[in-house]
């Protein structure tokens, strides 16, 4: 942990009152015409349909706001999407005065302002232990009617990793459709590619008209994001696959037999929450069995306020698992987003290949990192940074800070805060190459990025060493040897990038949920996109090696696609179930998972559960499901309003008078103990219930790893099963009797013969 807890708690708190304020703040501010995604309660609908009764309902609103107004210039309020499937309500652009007089409606719930969205593999199956024609890549298990939906920047249609050879024809449940738009037809998809649609209405609403030189107003993708996570969950097997010779072999996704549908929700400048939420509304319409989301808002909101959430309910109300990335913001806490319990949050984490170089300074220190270079190695030349390299912030080469006269043939030493125009300024300068320094805020993490010119990527420390070199040689020199891809490295191992918990929505649910390949990865790229997405860069490849927790959310999208293929009627929360208690904590050289940002061992607010298993995951023993209603009781313990859960629930829900039940009794995988204050031999108690799908007649007994600090009772402590689909339930005591400023950790497995079913306890004094 990067702060302590008790800051922590404070934290939420602050940001909670502050985003309070701020809502407060804005129902009131006058503006001119903003998107709102409005809420109804379809019971009171007065119209045969729901399209017909927002429009009805927009009329009566735009007439009513022009009674009430002084002036006469106010313009109709514009309806942009109904929602019918996830959500019931309508995204709509309304006047201050237009959405005080939607209030006043019949139906109405509440309004949230449309929100931003961000973005946030040859070897990956192989590393996750999936091997062609055996165990969950087996004919039986591979079940081509799984159809995994993903909304992002759109899909390259005609790129190998889509193509359908041999796929029997699309299921008859499937309703979607490809929609055509610029340079993107109908006859682009096929029996892989079997669902396309865009959806830029929320966009231009906010951002003006989609400029069509740089992007392309249809499915077609433009940015390679999106093209990259279809191919990672989905995509069909692709021999002779590689960046640059860099990660040569076989390519395809997790699930290769399985279809996919995309939803262009993402475009150059980013998206908004309206779009994707008429993506979601309309996946489940169309009949897909996972949707994949690597996105997410800039800040934490209660599930009310988060639209994606609500939507993400609605679809596993439908048996639809959802899929989101945590965020790149790591390696500080309470960062994670797509926090809601019944979304599966992913964090990411490095495999065992790298892209190794090594850098030999002039006083004989040698250093590895990675690089993706092509060059061969390059002799003793000039190391120039800072001052010797140009002006003010030619530390961290921004445009227009280096100076030719200084760089021209030599090394230029770089802070890595920029991204791809670092290497682009230096390129421009002359210079013949560049070390890239990670911040401190990076630590000791390698990413491998397909830089415009020779590159290598060093953490922290190494680089600290390199300063104190350049500050006391007069002509500081330096070598670059490039070795390319090596096997074996220590993994997996948690990327700094990766957000972290406590959740900052709601400390008692552990977020991220599990860890996945999300560093390095390769995977499937348009042509017409350059690998490091500069317009300057003329490289044209096929594949292309990022990193992000954008890349590990595709591969469970894929892991949970495969895992539906074998039980169809397990739900969404048994999935993620499986996949959570059968995660491993343990390296491949036999040590606790570590964090690259600094070696130590990763937390659960880091990576979860552990890192996924799959193998495991198709035969836990036992799962801790949870039904709709418990989540609605859940929502009931938080407090929540009548409006807000019947939003989020599409109905009337009536919280218990006496609720028995508090958030830490929702029956998660995992335990969230949350102390308040300092008193000693404090206690709490959490319920669970697990459910049998392993061996019918089973003996489970508990095993404890108890938090330092912290006394842990479980009873009983001994379950007997006596046939498959069985429920028991347990209690377990955590007793605090030792106080701490920062997280202590620990588990709960049950064990029996072969299975062993764990969960992570994270502890925290408020």
């Amino acid at each position: 942990m990067k702060a302590t807890i008790k800051s922590a708690a404070t934290m939420i708190s602050i940001a909670f009152l502050l985003f309070l304020v701020f809502m407060s703040t804005a129902s009131f501010a006058l503006v001119e015409k903003k998107t709102y995604i409005v809420h109804m309660d379809q019971t009171k609908m007065m119209a045969s349909n729901p399209q017909q009764w927002y429009k009805d309902l927009m009329d009566s609103v735009y007439d009513l706001s022009i009674e009430e107004e002084e002036e006469d210039d106010t313009t109709p309020p514009d309806l942009l999407y109904t929602y019918e499937n996830v959500v019931s309500g309508f995204a709509a652009t309304l006047s201050t005065k237009q959405l005080e007089s939607l209030k006043k409606m019949d139906g109405f719930l509440y309004a949230n302002p449309d929100r931003k969205l961000s973005l946030h593999t040859t070897y990956t199956p192989q590393f996750l232990g999936l091997q062609s024609a055996n165990g969950l890549w087996s004919a039986s298990n591979l079940s081509s009617d799984m159809v995994i939906g993903v909304v992002d920047t759109g899909i390259w249609p005609e790129h190998r990793s889509f193509h359908d050879s041999g796929m029997p024809p699309v299921p008859a449940k499937w309703k979607g459709k490809c929609e055509n738009g610029k340079m993107f037809s109908s006859s682009n998809c096929n029996k892989k590619l079997i669902g396309a649609r865009y959806f830029y209405k929320g966009y231009e609403a906010s951002h003006g008209k989609i400029n069509q030189t740089v992007d392309f107003l249809s499915p077609r993708d433009n940015g390679g994001h999106g093209t990259h996570t279809a191919s990672t969950a989905g995509g069909s097997v692709v021999d002779e696959a590689s960046l640059f010779g860099f990660a040569s072999g076989s390519a395809s996704g997790m699930m290769y037999t399985s279809r996919i549908a995309v939803y262009k929700t993402l475009w150059v400048n980013g998206g908004v929450n309206s779009d994707s939420l008429a993506a979601m509304d309309q996946a489940v319409a169309d009949g897909v069995d996972v949707l994949s989301l690597s996105l997410g808002g800039a800040e934490a909101v209660p599930y009310y306020f988060d639209d994606t959430t609500i939507a993400a309910f609605g679809a596993i109300e439908k048996g639809v698992s959802v899929v989101c990335s945590a965020g790149n913001a790591g390696p500080s806490i309470l960062t994670v987003g797509n926090t809601a319990p019944w979304i599966m949050t992913i964090a990411a984490s490095y495999v065992d290949r790298s892209f190794r170089a090594t850098v030999k300074l002039g006083n004989g220190l040698s250093f590895q990192g990675s690089s993706l270079s092509q060059s061969k190695s390059t002799m003793h030349l000039r190391l120039v940074y800072g001052t010797t390299a140009g002006g003010k912030r030619a530390d961290y080469c921004i445009p227009g800070s280096l100076d030719h006269n200084l760089v021209k043939g030599k090394i230029v030493v770089c802070h890595g805060d920029f991204g791809y125009t670092t290497g682009e300024t230096v390129k421009l300068a002359g210079g013949a190459g560049m070390l890239l320094i990670n911040a401190k805020s990076r630590g000791e993490e390698q990413f491998a990025d397909p830089h415009v010119l020779p590159t290598i990527a060093l953490g922290f420390s190494k680089g600290k060493a390199i300063f104190k070199y350049l500050n006391s040689s007069e002509k500081p020199t330096v070598s670059i040897t490039f070795e390319g891809t090596v096997y074996g490295t220590r993994a997996p191992m948690i990327g700094a990038f990766s957000s972290r918990g406590p959740n900052k929505v709601d400390v008692n649910v552990i977020k991220p949920d599990v860890t996945a390949p999300g560093a390095n990865i390769l995977a499937a790229w348009p042509p017409i996109v350059s690998p490091s997405q500069l317009t300057s860069d003329k490289r044209s490849v096929e594949f292309n090696i990022i990193s992000g927790t954008s890349m590990s959310c595709p591969h469970v999208s894929g892991l949970v696609a495969l895992l539906k293929s074998v039980h169809k009627k397990w739900s969404p929360a048994a999935i993620k179930s499986a996949l959570m208690t059968t995660a491993y904590n343990m390296d491949n050289k036999n040590t606790p998972i570590v964090d690259a940002y600094d070696f130590e061992p990763a937390t659960p607010f880091a990576l979860g559960s552990g890192h996924v298993n799959p193998h495991a995951a198709v035969d836990p023993g036992l799962v801790y499901d949870i039904t709709a209603e418990e989540y609605l009781l859940y929502l009931c313990s938080l407090k929540y309003t009548s409006s807000h859960i019947h939003a989020i629930a599409r109905r009337s829900f009536k919280c218990p008078k006496k609720l028995a039940s508090k958030p830490g009794d929702l029956n998660y995988p995992s335990f969230a103990v949350n102390f308040e204050g300092k008193a000693r031999n404090v206690s709490l108690t959490h319920k669970r219930t697990l459910t049998n799908v392993g061996t019918p007649k089973s003996t489970y007994m508990v095993h404890l790893e108890e938090p330092n600090g912290v006394a842990v009772v479980v009873k009983p402590n001994i379950l007997k099963f006596k046939r498959l689909g069985q429920k028991l339930s347990y209690q377990v005591t955590f007793i605090g009797y030792k106080s701490s400023e920062d997280a202590v950790y620990g588990s709960l497995v049950w064990m029996s013969g072969k299975y062993a079913v764990r969960s992570p306890i994270a502890v925290i004094w408020l």
